[in-house]
């Protein structure tokens, strides 16, 4: 059984539905003070509202990633409410499709910027309030795109996931003297609002990748970086957490067919 964890402040960027909106659910549901982060206020308060309808506590704020002083409004705000800043979910993402040759420079910066660059300056504006106090937990949302996958269509989505990794290494080892903690789970492909837009037979192709024979839920990965948050995984920094259903695993199409023809 772990400790609890009630009462502690998080922030969760880019909140305002899909994987973070499933993060802030699951912090609110054992009593974590939320501060629901999205580009999109009526969103962040959607999810906000929900927390609060459940007996938890949260706040919605509107916030870009990729602006210095939307963070640090993000921080104080989380400060003003909740005295600290405890936690922090760096997940705001988004992973627009455009392969090499037609991606333009615009579109590879909005990656990069929001995925990339948003990690860092959310982290940063956190950092203050986390080292004042010698304790704080991070934990960043990449992907297996990138890290250990490819998808043509997503060069600068990978980029930005595997450079979340790299980031994520050394900001470990920065933070540890203040015994801040720096953590990824890496989703493989997960039932969200996002991949549904994809089309029905992208799903079912993906469905039929996964050894387990199902996608994620939004819930697989919250329930990860709930893990990273908690005391009892205070010794671990730096590390990232493969949630995929086994779907990095095979080395072919062929291996899948063996796999269910002994079934």
């Amino acid at each position: 059984m772990f400790a609890s964890i009630k009462g502690r402040s998080v922030i969760v960027t880019g909140s305002g539905r899909g994987i973070g909106r499933g993060i802030a659910l699951r912090f609110g549901a054992v009593g974590c003070r939320l501060l629901v982060v999205s580009r999109t206020l009526s969103e962040a308060q959607r999810v906000a509202g929900d927390i609060t309808a459940g007996g938890g506590t949260a706040l919605a704020f509107a916030a870009d990633v990729q602006r210095a002083a939307d963070m640090a409004a993000m921080a104080k705000a989380a400060v003003d409410a909740y005295g600290g800043i405890d936690i922090l979910c760096a997940n705001a993402g988004i992973f627009p499709a455009a392969k090499l040759g037609v991606m333009t420079e615009a579109e590879f910066d909005q990656v990069i910027g929001t995925n990339l660059k948003g990690t860092f300056l959310a982290v940063s504006a956190c950092l203050p309030v986390m080292k004042a106090r010698k304790s704080g937990r991070i934990i960043l949302t990449s992907s297996i795109t990138g890290p250990v996958t490819g998808y043509p269509g997503w060069s600068h989505y990978g980029a930005s996931k595997a450079g979340q990794l790299g980031f994520m290494r050394t900001a470990a080892i920065e933070l540890a003297p203040f015994n801040i903690t720096v953590n990824s789970v890496l989703p493989g492909n997960i039932a969200t609002e996002g991949l549904a837009g994809l089309g029905a037979d992208y799903v079912r192709s993906m469905e039929a990748s996964v050894p387990l024979g199902r996608l994620g839920s939004v819930n697989d990965i919250a329930n990860a970086a709930l893990f990273f948050a908690t005391d009892e995984a205070a010794y671990i920094t730096g590390q990232s957490l493969v949630i995929d259903g086994g779907q990095v695993l095979p080395e072919s199409l062929a291996a899948l067919d063996e796999m269910r023809s002994g079934s």
